[in-house]
């Protein structure tokens, strides 16, 4: 089987080189690699940088990820499209590991897991040991894979559509995918052994407006597959219920000087640390670290940005959408 690797880049200077050379130097024998990267529209110095490897360079006025990654599977080769991130490193057998699931017929696309590149920043270690963790859990067939690390045969991109481009940042456009590879009757592989370095977050800033887009976009992706709001392999009914009652907790706080609102405050903010100590302990215990006891502050401030997120994303999917598509039917019953 011939592969292509899509790798989509906004503004990867300092990742795209490191990427590049790792997917050039594949060890695979059961057919030719080609690697494409999809330039969605950067100003830095990505194209100077990628044009000087031997790989397919596309140029796009940015348009998101999602949108990247269909021009590039669009413009492949490849019996089989491996996707991944310019901020992935991926292990010399990484396609290797991920291709030989394939001999399963029901399959409809092969996922990987995560190295860590910047271990030596804290907060990007606490999220990998937070994501490693629940990888450990996710069983073999899977109901959800991450793009950074993904393999699907090109002839099922074209059966489904490919990625839904009204995902417009990195967030949901690999759950709706995987969600209707699953509702098309195919299953997904998780293969914990193909693996890639990533660069986790290291700025807390940034880490939280990125999680803030993870709560916006959850609520699409909840309007579009509502059987998946309890969770999927990766994410559990706690990760659903915590932004709610983050919500609430940020809907009491204008009443804070009304009796008893201020106690009621002040208990859901304790739960809402306590609910973090478990994890926090548990990883831990297994690094023998007590760095990583950080995960409850960092994890607790999480549960507030996507809680932003969702209340933003409620008001823009669930009501102002809603609306206009209700307006032209409104319209044509007032001129009846």
């Amino acid at each position: 089987m011939n592969i292509s690797i899509v790798i989509p880049a906004f503004n990867s200077q300092k990742t795209i080189a490191q990427a590049i050379e790792a997917c050039l130097q594949q060890i695979y024998d059961q057919g030719e690699i080609e690697v494409i990267i999809v330039d969605d529209g950067s100003t830095d110095d990505t194209q100077k940088i990628v044009r000087s490897y031997p790989v397919g360079y596309i140029f796009q006025e940015n348009s998101g990820p999602a949108k990247a990654r269909n021009t590039g599977w669009e413009a492949a080769q490849g019996d089989i499209i491996c996707f991944t991130d310019s901020d992935c490193i991926p292990h010399n057998d990484w396609v290797q590991k991920l291709v030989r699931n394939f001999n399963a017929k029901d399959v409809g696309a092969v996922g990987g897991s995560y190295s860590i590149a910047n271990e030596e920043n804290l907060l990007a270690a606490c999220i990998h040991q937070e994501i490693l963790l629940r990888h450990e859990q996710m069983p073999k067939r899977a109901k959800a894979l991450g793009s950074y690390n993904l393999s699907v045969p090109k002839r099922l991109l074209e059966k489904i559509g490919g990625f839904n481009e009204e995902y417009t940042q990195a967030s949901g456009e690999d759950n709706d995918l995987c969600y209707r590879l699953i509702k098309a009757g195919y299953s997904l592989y998780f293969e914990k052994e193909a693996l890639v370095f990533h660069y986790h977050p290291s700025n807390f800033l940034r880490y939280l407006r990125h999680q803030f887009w993870h709560g916006y976009w959850r609520v699409k992706l909840y309007q579009d597959h509502p059987g998946m709001m309890r969770g999927d392999d990766y994410s559990g009914l706690f990760d659903f219920i915590q932004p709610p009652c983050f919500l609430l907790t940020f809907g009491l706080v204008p009443f804070v000087w009304l009796s008893p609102v201020d106690q009621i405050l002040l208990i859901l903010s304790t739960l809402g640390l306590i609910f973090q100590i478990p994890l926090a302990a548990k990883i831990a215990a297994r690094k023998r670290q007590y760095k990583y006891l950080m995960i409850i502050p960092i994890n607790f401030s999480r549960g507030f940005a996507r809680s932003l997120g969702m209340a933003v994303g409620i008001l823009r999917f669930w009501l102002l959408d809603r609306q206009k598509r209700k307006s032209p039917r409104q319209e044509c019953t007032a001129n009846r």
